[in-house]
C-alpha cells in the first residue's frame, strides 16, 4: 500500500465550482473485493457538475468524479482477472479526482498498450455514451440524417465521428468559428453556428421541412423545443444532457401534434448494465482508436488542484474535446 499522501477534491456542501476543495484525502481501503489505483487522469464532465451542484444528491462530504484511467498498484484478495500492474480505465466509480482511489473490478476495462491511458480517460464516459447513442438508443445507418448538438464538445465530436462510421449525414451546432472548424474536421457534413442564425431555420434551409431522423441533444432546456420542430414524422429526440438546464415538463399530446415522434432521455448507466456490456462497448471504442477511425481531442489538461478552472470553463463552454484533471 502507498503511503504517501493522498491529495485530491472534497465536496462538503454542494453549490458553484468554488466548494471544490483541494487537500490531502484519507487513503483507499484495499477491501477484498476491491484494487487500488493510480490515477494518471481523471476526466471532468457535465455529471460532475450535476454532483456538485446537487441536481443529482450524493452523500457529503465527497470526492467527485466518476470517470478516469489509471494503473493498479493493489489487489484485493477476493479479485480475480486483474494484477498489480495492470493499465485500467473506468466511467461509474465515483472519486476519481484524487491521486489514489479504490474500485471494484466490475467497473474496470483493460486499457489496450496501443491506447495512452490519457486518452483512455478521455474517451470513457463520452466514448461510451457516443457509441450507445449511435448504436442502441437510435441504431443508425446509411440514410439516416441526424442533428448533434455541442459538436465540438466531447460527446459531440465522438458521436460525429460513430455517425459518419454507421454511414449517417450529420448536422451539428457550434458556438463559434473555431468549434465549426473542429466539427468539420470529424467529418460533419453541416455546421451550424448557433450563435448567427435559428439552427432549426437553418436545418430546414438546406434539407428541407423536417428532415431530420434523430436529434441528439445533450443541451437540453435551449435547444429542446426546436430540435423537435426539425424531427422527421415518427423520428426520435434523444435529450441526454442538461448542460443549459433541464428540459421543461412535455406533455404527450405534444409528441403527436409534432408527428408521432418518439422521446426518450437515456443515461449511459442504463446502457453498461454489467461488466461484460462495458467492456464489449469499450472494446469497440479502443478498436476504432487504434484503427484511426476515431480521434479523441484532449481540449484542456488542468492540474487537480485546479479543478475549480476546469468546472468553471466547462460550464461556460469555454472548453473544446474533452477536459482531464491530473494528479
Amino acid at each position: 500500500m502507498n503511503n504517501e499522501p493522498n491529495h485530491g477534491i472534497s465536496v462538503r456542501a454542494t453549490g458553484g465550482p468554488e466548494v471544490l476543495e483541494y487537500g490531502e484525502l484519507a487513503q483507499p481501503e484495499l477491501a477484498p473485493s476491491k484494487v487500488v489505483i493510480d490515477v494518471t487522469a481523471a476526466g471532468v464532465n457535465f455529471i460532475d457538475t450535476y454532483h456538485r451542484g446537487g441536481l443529482y444528491p450524493m452523500e457529503l462530504p465527497f470526492t467527485p468524479g466518476l470517470e478516469g484511467a489509471g494503473t493498479i498498484s493493489s489487489v484485493g484478495v477476493e479479485v480475480e482477472g486483474f494484477s498489480v500492474g495492470d493499465r485500467v480505465a473506468w466511467t461509474s466509480s465515483i472519486g476519481s479526482y484524487a491521486q489514489r482511489k479504490a474500485a471494484a473490478p466490475d467497473s474496470l476495462v483493460h486499457v489496450p498498450e496501443a491506447v495512452p491511458l490519457d486518452t483512455a480517460a478521455a474517451v470513457m464516459l463520452q466514448g461510451l455514451t457516443a457509441h450507445y447513442l449511435a448504436t442502441d438508443t437510435f441504431p443508425l445507418h446509411g440514410g439516416h440524417t441526424v442533428l448533434i448538438h455541442a459538436g465540438a464538445g466531447g460527446v459531440g465530436l465522438l458521436l460525429t465521428q460513430i455517425a459518419k462510421l454507421k454511414g449517417a449525414e450529420v448536422f451539428t451546432t457550434v458556438g463559434s468559428d473555431d468549434k465549426a472548424e473542429l466539427s468539420e474536421a470529424a467529418g460533419a457534413d453541416h455546421v451550424i453556428l448557433y450563435e448567427d442564425v435559428d439552427f432549426a431555420d437553418a436545418v430546414t434551409e438546406i434539407a428541407g421541412h423536417r428532415p431530420i431522423d434523430v436529434v441528439y441533444d445533450g443541451v437540453g432546456k435551449t435547444t429542446f423545443d426546436q430540435g423537435i420542430s426539425v424531427l422527421r414524422p415518427r423520428g426520435m429526440m434523444v435529450t441526454f444532457g442538461n448542460a443549459s438546464g433541464p428540459v421543461d415538463p412535455v406533455s404527450p399530446l405534444d409528441l403527436m401534434t409534432n408527428g408521432s415522434i418518439y422521446l426518450t432521455r437515456p443515461t449511459l448507466f442504463d446502457y453498461v448494465s454489467g461488466p461484460e456490456e462495458l467492456r464489449s462497448r469499450a472494446a469497440d471504442l479502443f478498436a476504432w482508436i487504434e484503427s484511426g477511425d476515431v480521434d479523441v481531442r484532449i481540449g484542456a489538461t488542468y492540474p487537480v488542484s485546479e479543478a475549480t478552472a476546469a468546472h468553471t470553463a466547462l460550464e461556460t463552454r469555454q472548453t473544446t474535446g474533452k477536459v482531464l484533471l491530473v494528479p
